[in-house]
């Protein structure tokens, strides 16, 4: 029987170092579980701080967009005013160009009238004098008329024959493409 007390004192000190070690490990796991909430809890306020900054740092971005985009705006308003008050000024100078030179060829024309009546006959004379008074008249109306209403006549000559229109479009794009090719 002596055996018997060998074998059933073992598992009697076997059971209390076993039953030690559950007590040992249900406290650790109390304090792994509570330093866990500790690091959700510091992990969601660093979240919500930086979805505020977020937040902070998208708002100023959009203002800051805002003012660009408005500042923008003013200065292509500008730059369309200038662009349109600059095109108005050329319009002007041109349109007096064009009328001093319709003026000037058609003293020309009536100058040499008199030169074109000994060499070709008074018949070509004549057309001369009234190709004179038409270009002079011709220069007069544009000097009388603004550049809009120019541009009016100008509308309605295209409504009233666009293929006219095209083909003096083009032989004038022609003889400006000759202008400056012969100009290199």
């Amino acid at each position: 029987m002596a055996e018997a007390k060998k074998t059933t004192t073992k598992p009697a000190a076997a059971k209390k170092p076993a039953a030690r070690k559950p007590a040992a490990k249900k406290a650790a796991p109390a304090k792994k579980v509570e330093a866990t909430d500790e690091a959700k809890t510091r992990f969601n306020t660093a979240l919500e701080e930086a979805k505020a900054g977020a937040a902070a740092l998208k708002g100023e971005a959009a203002t800051r967009a805002a003012a660009y985009r408005d500042e923008a705006k003013v200065r292509s308003e500008d730059w369309a005013g200038d662009a349109k008050e600059r095109a108005g000024e050329l319009a002007v100078e041109a349109k007096a160009k064009t009328s001093d030179g319709i003026a000037t060829l058609g003293k020309v024309v009536s100058e040499n009238a008199g030169l074109i009546d000994e060499k070709l006959g008074e018949k070509y004379g004549d057309y001369a004098r009234s190709a004179s008074r038409s270009l002079q008249e011709t220069a007069a109306k544009i000097d009388n008329k603004s550049v809009e209403e120019l541009g009016e006549d100008a509308r309605a000559a295209v409504r009233k024959s666009p293929g006219t229109a095209i083909g003096i479009a083009a032989v004038i794009g022609f003889m400006v493409a000759r202008l400056f090719s012969s100009s290199r």
